[in-house]
């Protein structure tokens, strides 16, 4: 036990160094090459930021699992899908840095990986609901896609204001392994992504130096969602674990992009109607903003999720107790609210 959890830790802090060290030069090379994010009318920033920094992350989580299966420590399922997915997904997101992507291509790419993820971890595994372990059978591969999906994607859209994606990406990734008895390449690939996140927001903790863009932020959706499918296989109540830790992002998000089609806008474009994007204009702070949810995980999310991973009868009765209250404050606070030009 000891061992492992001197490899633990070991892992963490190689691949916060490794993320710093990647994340400084890809700030050089952005800001050398004009790789700039200007700030325009849709913008929570006011100074023009290097972005892409979020390929550090990418390197490193990819170098983790490919460095893990030669050892054979993770199965080829999971390779797969982190890899033959997941650089696709960053690939896109790359690409989308430079020059506009249409968002029809985007979701080619992004369900094309999902579909991809689903197949090669064997589907959902049946999930811990109320007393019972229920199998959905097909439907739910299906929804393993579609939550894959738009993990994806609404980690693209809550990327908005400095350090809020790689602080979450960071909590949800430790607390979701330490939370649960998962096996030892599931805990190290979850710390190695944590320890990522760490490494960059160390350049992009506000004021930022450098953004994650979507190279970063649609990767880290993704991978977060491939490691908690994963993780099902070991443990039933898994699911519902991670998605309460995401809860702060899932109920942000989600209520946000109800409110918005509900009157009539298309959900794909650029805004800044989420919650945390008004608190940052009332507030006047990307720091309290990203803070407060950071307590929200930590205070609020964190002991949700234990009792889900402790008492498995009550898991799914948690999500919805946890991110109920989020969702009324996301109403309250603004999220999907029309702009005013």
């Amino acid at each position: 036990m000891q061992a492992e959890s001197v490899l633990i830790i070991l892992t963490g802090v190689a691949a916060l160094l490794a993320s710093a060290i990647l994340t400084g030069l890809a700030r050089r090379q952005a800001l050398r090459r004009g790789v700039l994010d200007l700030p325009n009318d849709r913008s929570s920033h006011k100074t023009a930021t290097p972005r892409g920094g979020g390929i550090a992350i990418v390197l490193v989580v990819t170098a983790a699992a490919i460095w893990m299966a030669s050892f054979r420590a993770v199965d080829t399922g999971l390779m797969v899908a982190l890899v033959a997915g997941g650089l696709p997904v960053a690939l896109i997101g790359y690409i989308d840095d430079r020059r506009s992507v249409s968002a029809r291509n985007r979701i080619l790419v992004h369900t094309a990986a999902a579909i991809l993820a689903v197949v090669a971890l064997g589907g959902l595994p049946p999930l811990q609901v109320g007393a019972r372990v229920v199998n959905l059978g097909p439907a739910g591969h299906v929804l393993a896609v579609v939550g894959i999906v738009w993990t994806l994607n609404l980690f693209n859209f809550m990327d908005g204001i400095d350090g809020i994606a790689a602080a979450e990406t960071a909590i949800i990734a430790a607390t979701g392994v330490a939370l649960l008895t998962l096996p030892p390449h599931l805990t190290l690939l979850g710390i190695a992504l944590s320890g990522a996140c760490l490494g960059f927001l160390l350049w992009n903790w506000p004021p930022a130096r450098v953004f994650m863009g979507d190279v970063g932020s649609g990767y880290l959706g993704y991978v977060l969602a491939v490691l908690a499918l994963a993780a099902v296989r070991a443990s039933a109540v898994a699911v519902w674990v991670w998605l309460i830790m995401g809860g702060a992002f899932f109920a942000d998000a989600t209520v946000t992009v109800i409110r918005r089609a509900l009157h009539g806008a298309r959900i794909y474009e650029a805004h800044r109607s989420h919650a945390y994007q008004w608190l940052a204009r009332k507030w006047g702070s990307h720091r309290r903003v990203t803070l407060a949810f950071i307590a929200v995980d930590l205070l609020w999310l964190l002991p949700c999720a234990a009792v889900a991973a402790t008492r498995p009868a009550l898991a799914a009765w948690m999500v919805l107790i946890a991110l109920a209250p989020l969702g009324v404050l996301v109403l309250v606070s603004g999220g999907g609210r029309r702009e005013v030009s």
